[in-house]
Order: structure tokens, then sequence, then C-alpha cells
């Protein structure tokens, strides 16, 4: 039965380049897929945009390109990526110059495009599934509204011989089903295949993850070579049976273990996993080990998709304003707690609106209250105040007011650190899949 071979280059926009070189070099593998877009990493890339328009595709598209490329080229290997975020015509253009400043003569490089809805969002209003509420009472503050899109656009680039395929929104298992639907000739109706296609996209798009390095927990669960960690490799047979592995001189390990807390990972319901082109039943997947960093995955199935898909719609949700102090030594709770304190009370004074503030000592209190271990006081603390305005100025004065502690408050502080942000927030919406649409381009080098 033939198989395709599918590597996982990237499971984030910030993810590590060598494991993707690894693959290319070492893993015999067919396609290179990048999976690079989280839900606030295309609102922040329409931004980007809209300040350049050359702008808005991943920012590490351009070193990323220039550390495969070579070799995918030399091998044969086809890319398939959604670092197009924003702007998949500046990310395939980029690639191409990327292409000809290589001397890579004939590589072909595709952008798909028709994710970006904005226009539709803002023509009609759509209730926010989050909060039951409207678009229409985000005003004026939305920035972005991506339609998360399947396969077909991706399929429709791979048959007209592109070498690298650079999306926007498309759904992250949809980037590693297109080379198998393409590959094996697979029908659109074929929910059967497509839900094992959706399981396969599903255990490899996080990369790292499912070779151990999201599953690390020293003393319970060990993992070896974390700091040269490889990524997945998917061997995907016609059927549908998934072999997960990696190049076997790449740290890490891929174990049943390692595999079942990936397939798990930010799944709701197992028997309805929602995806454009299917919805993916995942509960009666089973693994099996059948050598070392070897594991089978077979029993994913599919029913008819919806008659929507799924936008996430990017806004200007308020500014958060943050600081930071140290406080080290006999006494350091106790004067990182004064610090608090005093930030408390100089914030009250000076009337600084706040929506959400928060107080907290660092190793301490920071993510679950008050419910230190007893014993003695850590020997070190790092004082931080955040708070959520809705305006910038607003904002600007919480840090600076931890920054005065400096002078103004307990002995010893150092290490001062203060910020200002803006916040972009999603939410989602359902869009009728009839009112999104899609479009191919094909540049040579």
């Amino acid at each position: 039965m033939r198989t395709i071979r599918i590597g996982s280059g990237a499971g984030y926009s910030g993810d590590r380049i060598e494991p993707a070189v690894e693959l290319a070099e070492k893993g015999d593998i067919d396609y290179l897929v990048f999976e690079c877009l989280a839900e606030r990493t295309i609102a922040l890339a329409q931004q980007a945009k809209m300040k350049n328009p050359a702008a808005g595709y991943d920012p590490l598209l351009d070193a990323r390109m220039k550390a495969v490329l070579p070799l995918c080229k030399q091998k044969g290997v086809r890319i398939v990526t959604n670092m197009g975020a924003a702007n998949p015509d500046a990310g395939a253009q980029k690639t191409i110059e990327i292409a000809r400043a290589l001397g890579l003569k004939g590589l072909k490089v595709a952008a798909v495009s028709g994710d970006d809805v904005l226009d539709q969002i803002r023509e009609t209003p759509r209730k926010l599934e989050e909060t039951g509420g409207s678009t229409t009472d985000l005003g004026n503050r939305i920035v972005s509204a991506n339609a998360y899109v399947g396969v077909t656009s991706i399929v429709e680039a791979l048959a007209l011989g592109a070498d690298v395929v650079i999306t926007g929104r498309a759904a992250d298992p949809a980037l590693f089903m297109a080379p198998l639907v393409r590959e094996f000739g697979w029908a659109m109706d074929d929910w059967d295949k497509l839900g094992k296609g959706t399981v396969v996209g599903h255990l490899l798009e996080c990369a790292g993850q499912v070779t151990g390095g999201y599953f690390a927990d020293p003393g319970v669960k060990d993992v070896d070579g974390l700091g040269r960690l490889g990524f997945p490799i998917g061997e995907v047979a016609e059927d549908g049976t998934l072999v997960v592995t990696k190049v076997a001189s790449a740290g890490g390990k891929v174990t049943p273990q390692t595999v079942k807390e990936q397939l798990l990972y930010e799944l709701h319901d197992p028997k309805n996993y929602f995806q454009p082109d299917v919805i993916a039943d995942f509960s009666q997947v089973a693994v099996e080990a059948i050598g070392p960093d070897r594991v089978r995955v077979t029993g994913g199935t599919g029913r008819p998709k919806t008659d929507t898909l799924k936008v996430s719609v990017g806004y200007i949700d308020s500014y958060i304003g943050e600081g930071q102090m140290s406080y080290a030594g006999p006494g350091a709770v106790a004067r990182g707690q004064l610090a608090l304190d005093i930030v408390r009370e100089r914030l009250s004074i000076m009337g600084v609106k706040t929506t959400e503030l928060r107080f907290d000592l660092i190793g301490i209190d920071s993510l679950h209250g008050r419910t230190r271990s007893a014993g003695h006081d850590p020997y070190e603390v790092r004082a931080r105040v955040a708070g959520r305005t809705e305006t910038l100025a607003e904002a600007v004065k919480i840090g600076n007011e931890v920054e005065t502690l400096y002078t103004n408050g307990p002995a010893g502080g150092g290490g001062a650190f203060k910020v200002a942000r803006e916040v972009v927030a999603v939410q989602s919406v359902l869009l009728p899949r009839n009112l999104v649409g899609s479009s191919v381009r094909i540049l040579e080098a």
C-alpha cells in the first residue's frame, strides 16, 4: 500500500527552525508542513499589514525559507504552510525573491487567499459564539475576520504543480490532510478517510509536542535530548493508517503516551471535532507501539461537514499596563508584599481607571492565589502589578508607579520592568460557507 511521509516543520509562529532542516535533510519526507497560526496571530498580522501593505505574513518566513528551500528543492520535498497569515500574496512574493536569490530556478509558489472575510462580517451582524453578543457590539474595534478554510484550494495548488503552498487561515489539520487528498485521490465526501486525515493533522500540527516536548515532566515522564528535540514524521497509508515517528538521531521520543496526550490536546468532544471538511470522530482511535519511536494510529472516522465555517474575529479589547520589581534576601516576601501595598495605595490616590487589577508575588501567589506550601519563605520574590484599562495613557501609569519603588519603596528592590500594550482579543462567529470564496495564484522563480 502506498505511503506518504509528512514532516511537521513548526507547531507555532516562533518555533525552532533546526528541526525542520533536520527533517528535510534526514527525514526522507515527501512534504514539509509549517503550522504557524494561533487564534490571535492573524489579527496581529492584519495590524502589521495595515501599517505596511507588503507585510502581514509570518515574521520567520524569511528565515525558514532560506533554511529549507535549497534542501527541499534538491530532494523534491513540497512545502505547505499557513505562514501567509494576513497576506499570503506577499508571503509568496517574498518566497519567490528568496528562491531567486538562492538560484532555485523553476520553483513554483502558490498563494492561497479567500479566508479574509472582514467585509462580510462588517456588512451583517453576526452572533458572537463565546458571549452571545453581536459583532455590532465591537463597533469599529474589529481589525480582522478570517474563516477557517479547508483543503480544497491547497489541493488545487498542489495539482497546479506548486512546490510551495502558502495559505492564510486554513484549519491546522487541513494543512496536513491536503497532501493526502491530492496524492491518494480521496473523495471530498469520503467522510471516513477525511476523519482519518484529521487525526493525522491533529497529531502532527503541534510539532514537538508529540515527540515529547510538551509531554516532559522530570521524574514523572522523563524525555531525553530535549535540547535537540526532533519534530514528528507521519507515515500515512492510502487507507488513512498513520505511523508517527521521528528522525532516529533526533532528541525526544514517540510513544503511545506522547501520542495519546497530543490526541486529546485542545479536544472538546472526541466524537464531534468540527473541521471545515468533515466532522471528525476520534472516539475509536487506537494507538499501538510497533517499534522504537514508532506508533501506529488507527480508528478515526468522520461525518458530513456543516454548512457553516468558523470565523475568528480579532478586535482591540483593551490595554494592559504592567510593572515588576524583585526583592531578595531575608524578609524578601514581606518587602515584596509591602511594595504591592504601596502601589495599590498610589494607584488609588492617583485615581487610575482600571477594569481589572492584579497584585502578585510571582512564585508564591501569581497563578493559584494564596495556596503556598507550608515552610520557609523563599529567598527571593518578584512583585508584579498588572491592570487592564480602556486607554493606553492609563495603562502607562501602572508601570510607572511600580518603577518608583526604586526610591519610594522597600529596601533592596531591583530589576524594574514596565510595559504598556494594546490587547488584541478574539471571538468566534459562524458564517455560511457559501459566503467564503478562495483563489490560488501561482508565482514562479
